[in-house]
Protein backbone atom coordinates (compact mmCIF):
# COMPACT_ATOMS: atom_id res chain seq x y z
CA UNK A 1 0.00 0.00 0.00
CA UNK A 2 1.44 3.37 -1.33
CA UNK A 3 1.59 6.03 1.69
CA UNK A 4 -1.57 7.79 2.92
CA UNK A 5 -1.71 11.05 4.35
CA UNK A 6 -4.69 10.69 7.04
CA UNK A 7 -5.40 14.33 7.48
CA UNK A 8 -5.43 15.63 4.10
CA UNK A 9 -8.34 12.75 3.51
CA UNK A 10 -9.58 13.91 6.66
CA UNK A 11 -9.92 17.56 5.48
CA UNK A 12 -11.53 16.29 2.54
CA UNK A 13 -14.41 14.78 4.35
CA UNK A 14 -14.69 17.64 6.57
CA UNK A 15 -15.57 20.22 3.78
CA UNK A 16 -18.08 17.16 2.65
CA UNK A 17 -19.81 16.60 5.97
CA UNK A 18 -20.13 20.56 6.38
CA UNK A 19 -22.09 20.05 2.70
CA UNK A 20 -23.90 16.74 3.86
CA UNK A 21 -27.35 16.99 5.18
CA UNK A 22 -26.54 14.32 7.21
CA UNK A 23 -23.45 15.86 8.47
CA UNK A 24 -21.27 13.54 8.23
CA UNK A 25 -19.01 11.51 5.36
CA UNK A 26 -16.85 8.56 6.34
CA UNK A 27 -13.50 6.82 4.30
CA UNK A 28 -12.10 3.17 4.66
CA UNK A 29 -8.82 3.40 3.83
CA UNK A 30 -7.38 -0.12 5.75
CA UNK A 31 -10.15 -3.19 6.18
CA UNK A 32 -13.34 -3.78 4.53
CA UNK A 33 -15.41 -7.09 4.33
CA UNK A 34 -13.98 -10.11 4.89
CA UNK A 35 -11.23 -8.54 7.31
CA UNK A 36 -11.17 -8.49 11.15
CA UNK A 37 -9.34 -4.93 11.47
CA UNK A 38 -10.94 -1.76 10.05
CA UNK A 39 -9.86 1.86 10.13
CA UNK A 40 -12.19 4.50 9.09
CA UNK A 41 -11.78 8.27 9.00
CA UNK A 42 -14.59 9.91 9.99
CA UNK A 43 -15.80 14.01 9.45
CA UNK A 44 -19.11 15.25 11.71
CA UNK A 45 -19.74 18.79 11.26
CA UNK A 46 -20.29 20.25 14.66
CA UNK A 47 -23.91 19.11 16.13
CA UNK A 48 -24.13 16.08 14.10
CA UNK A 49 -23.78 12.41 16.15
CA UNK A 50 -23.39 8.77 15.29
CA UNK A 51 -26.03 7.22 16.45
CA UNK A 52 -26.61 4.92 19.40
CA UNK A 53 -24.99 1.22 18.12
CA UNK A 54 -23.84 -1.72 18.92
CA UNK A 55 -20.01 -2.53 19.40
CA UNK A 56 -19.48 -5.57 17.09
CA UNK A 57 -15.71 -6.15 18.96
CA UNK A 58 -12.80 -4.12 20.15
CA UNK A 59 -12.82 -0.60 18.92
CA UNK A 60 -10.87 3.08 19.58
CA UNK A 61 -11.53 6.54 18.41
CA UNK A 62 -8.12 8.90 17.93
CA UNK A 63 -9.40 12.66 17.30
CA UNK A 64 -7.55 14.02 14.47
CA UNK A 65 -9.41 17.34 15.01
CA UNK A 66 -11.95 19.45 16.54
CA UNK A 67 -14.05 18.25 20.05
CA UNK A 68 -16.44 14.81 20.20
CA UNK A 69 -17.77 13.23 23.26
CA UNK A 70 -18.51 9.32 23.27
CA UNK A 71 -21.48 8.29 25.15
CA UNK A 72 -22.36 4.82 26.73
CA UNK A 73 -25.32 4.39 29.17
CA UNK A 74 -24.64 7.45 31.59
CA UNK A 75 -21.43 7.45 30.96
CA UNK A 76 -19.83 10.49 28.49
CA UNK A 77 -15.69 10.47 27.20
CA UNK A 78 -15.01 13.96 26.48
CA UNK A 79 -11.86 14.14 23.42
CA UNK A 80 -10.18 16.98 21.44
CA UNK A 81 -7.37 16.75 19.18
CA UNK A 82 -4.68 14.10 19.97
CA UNK A 83 -7.41 12.25 22.41
CA UNK A 84 -7.13 8.38 21.91
CA UNK A 85 -10.87 6.94 23.68
CA UNK A 86 -11.16 3.13 24.41
CA UNK A 87 -14.91 2.74 23.07
CA UNK A 88 -16.72 0.71 25.47
CA UNK A 89 -18.30 -3.22 24.94
CA UNK A 90 -21.73 -1.70 24.73
CA UNK A 91 -23.69 0.32 23.07
CA UNK A 92 -22.25 3.84 22.69
CA UNK A 93 -23.10 6.97 20.04
CA UNK A 94 -20.29 9.47 18.88
CA UNK A 95 -21.31 13.46 19.34
CA UNK A 96 -19.44 16.22 17.45
CA UNK A 97 -19.02 19.18 20.12
CA UNK A 98 -17.39 21.18 17.14
CA UNK A 99 -16.53 20.11 13.31
CA UNK A 100 -14.30 17.24 14.08
CA UNK A 101 -12.41 14.26 12.43
CA UNK A 102 -11.99 10.99 13.80
CA UNK A 103 -10.10 7.65 13.12
CA UNK A 104 -11.63 4.61 14.19
CA UNK A 105 -10.18 1.23 14.43
CA UNK A 106 -11.83 -1.99 15.13
CA UNK A 107 -11.46 -5.62 15.44
CA UNK A 108 -14.68 -7.77 14.78
CA UNK A 109 -14.77 -10.26 16.81
CA UNK A 110 -14.30 -13.80 15.74
CA UNK A 111 -17.57 -15.70 15.94
CA UNK A 112 -17.42 -19.46 17.58
CA UNK A 113 -14.02 -18.92 19.61
CA UNK A 114 -14.20 -21.12 22.95
CA UNK A 115 -11.44 -20.03 25.76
Amino acid sequence: MDPFNVYTQAAELLDNARASSAGRAAYMPVGGPGTEMTQTIIALASGFRLDEHENPGEATVLVLSGEVELGSGDEVWSGSEGDLLDIPDARHQLLAKTDATILLTSVKRRSGLTA
